[in-house]
């Protein structure tokens, strides 16, 4: 009883710093800004606790594995990077997980997290619950971004603010290849994106490998539950969401944007795969909500080229569009830029992390979009 008592204490303090900031101008198009001085905010969860929860990417680093013969993939090959003109990638470690209280208050739960890029960065990309315990994904670690002597983990945040490493992804991947590798876009790494969690497990999805894996928090053993490439190719899944005994996932596409080239597929416990909704564009975050209504993160509308790429022409583009279960879309917040995840409040509302990429440190922030008649 107590922690739905804070959850629905933050629930309302986050509404109520809405309302002051829509005294002061700063409601947009079906949402509102509620945190603000984040650095590339990606996933982002309400704890058991009540306060909410964020992954910081970080800001990289100038950190340069370029002709390192000292990789945990062998001792005596050189590093492998990710091909131009993504890479070769340099990092940091100041990525972090950020905990929000119902007032507001930033703390940090985590930090001096792996933090990488090359203009766009990567960091810890999503945080999860099992019960009371906090996880966190990596993706900015390892050789190929620049880092030497990292992996991306999957990592279980301890009560005095470090990490202890649950799975290795990266070892993982280099011993596991997916069918379709494509050289455009080969992150010897990964760039884990989305997880979600169903009892000790953690689902986990790489989106330029294709894949959706299943890590056993207590063991910290890695399964595939499904090879996406084998069957629809290269099509970057990101999103993962889960409803019952279904998940859902949702995919980036490529770049230049393509408007209308991003779907949703429904994915059973078996890896079984079924097309759920066609003709949305760069999903990056799902939500279920009610009357199996998902809600899409759509983060860049702006096709073609050369202005359909990352960047200052996507300011203002990204959307959250609500599909029913014919697959019908109704757009119930505009003028986002570059959001990078989402997740519902316990007050029934979506939080979204917005400036998720390319922005200036502290650009980032969180907004809060009402549902219509939830």
């Amino acid at each position: 009883m107590a922690a739905a008592v804070c959850v629905l204490a933050l629930a309302v303090g986050l509404t109520a710093a809405a309302g002051h900031q829509t005294k002061q101008g700063k409601s947009q198009a079906g949402w509102t800004t509620v945190v603000t001085g984040l650095d590339n905010p990606r996933g982002l969860r309400f704890g058991p606790d009540g306060a909410l929860y964020v992954a910081e990417g970080g800001t990289g680093g100038n950190i340069s594995s370029t002709g390192d013969q000292n990789t945990a993939e062998s001792e005596t090959q050189p590093c492998k990077h990710v091909p131009p003109p993504i890479g070769p990638a340099t990092g940091g470690f100041n990525s972090r997980v950020t905990r929000i209280d119902r007032h507001g208050n930033k703390s940090v739960v985590a930090d001096k997290l792996a933090s990488s890029g090359n203009g766009l960065i990567a960091g810890v990309a999503d945080v999860q619950f099992v019960g009371h315990t906090l996880y966190a994904l990596e993706s900015g670690a390892g050789c190929s971004h620049g880092l030497s002597g990292t992996d991306n983990d999957l990592l279980r945040v301890n009560a005095d603010g470090t990490t202890s490493v649950v799975a290795d992804l990266s070892a993982f991947q280099r011993t596991h290849p997916v069918a379709v590798i494509e050289p455009d876009d080969y992150e010897p790494d990964g760039t884990w994106y989305s997880m979600v969690a169903v009892g000790h497990d953690i689902y986990a999805v790489e989106p330029n490998h294709g894949e959706i894996d299943r890590i056993d928090t207590r063991t910290g053993k890695i399964e595939r539950l499904i090879d996406m490439s084998a069957s629809v190719g290269h099509v970057v899944p990101t999103a993962l969401a889960v409803r019952g005994r279904h998940f859902y996932i949702g995919n980036l596409w490529h770049f230049p944007v393509e408007v209308g080239a991003s779907s949703i597929w429904g994915v059973s416990r078996h890896g079984d795969l079924s097309l759920r909704a066609t003709g949305l564009t760069t999903v990056l975050g799902l939500v279920p909500g009610h009357d199996h209504v998902l809600y899409a993160l759509e983060s860049m509308t702006v096709g073609g080229f050369p202005n359909g790429f990352p960047g200052p022409t996507q300011n203002g583009s990204g959307k959250i569009v609500a599909v029913d279960r014919h697959g019908h879309q109704t757009t119930i917040a505009s003028g986002l830029t570059m959001p990078g995840s989402m997740t519902m409040g316990p007050d029934g509302d979506l939080y979204v992390s917005n400036n998720s990429f390319g922005e200036a440190p502290g650009s980032g922030t969180i907004v809060r979009v009402p549902i219509p008649d939830h």
